[in-house]
C-alpha cells in the first residue's frame, strides 16, 4: 500500500512522557482515516503530534518520503492543513478574512492575495455553504457557523493532508452530514488524505476507509470499518456492557 502519511513505532504525550505508544497507521491520498475512542484516550494528542503541534515522544511520522521533523514550516503549511478543537478568536476579521488566512503559505512577504488566491477563497466558501457569510464579523457567528468558516480556511490552503479534531462538534445533524460529505468529496476528487477524530460512531462507519481505535496507552484496533465495527470491539473500546451497547448503538450498522 502506497501511504502518503504513515507512522512508525510512534509514541505521543507531554513533556517526554508517552500517553499512547506504538502507534502505527497509514493513510493514502483519497482516503479518510477516522480516530474513535473514549474522551481523554489520546486522539487529540495523536493529531497534534502528527501535525507538529506537539513534539513526538519517540518514533517517526512520514509525509511522502520525508520525516516530519525534516520538513520546514512553510512547506508543512502547503502540505498539511489543520483544524483543531481550540476556539480561535480573530479580532475584527470578516469571514472572508479568516478563510483568506489559508492562502498565506502561497503569498509573498507582503501577503498580497492574487486573483488565483481570491478564486480559491470563494470556491472554498462556496464548497461549505458559507459564501453568504463572507462579509459578516467572524466573532458574531454561532459556533456551528464558525466551524464551517474554519473548515473553508483549511480547504482553501489546498493541502495534501487535512487533519481535523472533532470537526462535527457544535454542529446540528444537518451540518454534520454536510460537512462529512464535503470531506468525503474532497478526499475523492482532490486526492487529499483526510485524518479526523469523531464521536459519532454511526457517521464514522459511513465515511471512513480506515478506522483507528484509541484506548488509553495503546491502539486497540486498526482496520477497515468492516474489520473494526464489530460488537465485541466497540464494547471493549468504550468499556461498556451488553445493555449499554444495545441502548446507544442499536441503530448503528455493525459487521458482527
Amino acid at each position: 500500500m502506497d501511504y502518503y502519511l504513515k507512522t512508525a513505532k510512534l509514541s505521543v504525550g507531554y513533556n517526554g512522557k508517552p500517553i499512547v505508544k506504538d502507534i502505527e497507521f497509514g493513510v493514502s491520498k483519497g482516503e479518510i482515516l477516522t480516530l474513535i475512542g473514549p474522551n481523554g484516550s489520546g486522539k487529540s494528542t495523536i493529531l497534534k503530534s502528527i501535525t507538529r503541534q506537539l513534539e513526538v515522544v519517540s518514533g517517526t511520522v512520514f509525509i511522502g518520503e520525508n520525516d516530519l521533523k525534516d520538513i520546514n514550516y512553510k512547506d508543512m503549511a502547503k502540505k498539511v492543513s489543520v483544524l483543531l478543537t481550540e476556539r480561535v478568536r480573530p479580532e475584527l476579521l470578516t469571514c472572508y478574512d479568516v478563510v483568506a488566512l489559508g492562502r498565506y503559505p502561497y503569498t509573498g512577504k507582503m501577503g498580497i492575495l492574487s486573483k488565483e488566491d481570491e478564486k480559491e477563497i470563494f470556491e472554498s466558501m462556496e464548497m461549505v455553504g458559507i459564501l453568504s457569510l463572507k462579509d459578516r464579523d467572524f466573532q458574531k457567528l454561532s459556533d456551528g457557523q464558525k466551524q464551517r468558516v474554519l473548515l473553508a480556511r483549511a480547504i482553501c490552503q489546498k493541502p495534501e493532508v487535512l487533519v481535523l479534531d472533532e470537526p462535527t462538534s457544535y454542529l446540528d445533524i444537518k451540518y454534520k452530514i454536510e460537512l462529512l460529505e464535503v470531506l468525503k468529496r474532497m478526499a475523492k476528487t482532490e486526492k487529499v488524505a483526510v485524518i479526523l477524530s469523531i464521536h459519532e460512531i454511526e457517521l464514522a462507519g459511513k465515511i471512513s476507509d480506515k478506522v483507528l481505535c484509541v484506548k488509553g496507552e495503546n491502539i486497540s484496533c486498526y482496520g477497515t470499518p468492516e474489520e473494526v465495527f464489530k460488537k465485541n470491539i466497540i464494547m471493549d473500546l468504550f468499556d461498556i456492557d451488553e445493555n449499554a451497547f444495545k441502548m446507544y448503538f442499536s441503530k448503528v450498522d455493525f459487521y458482527g
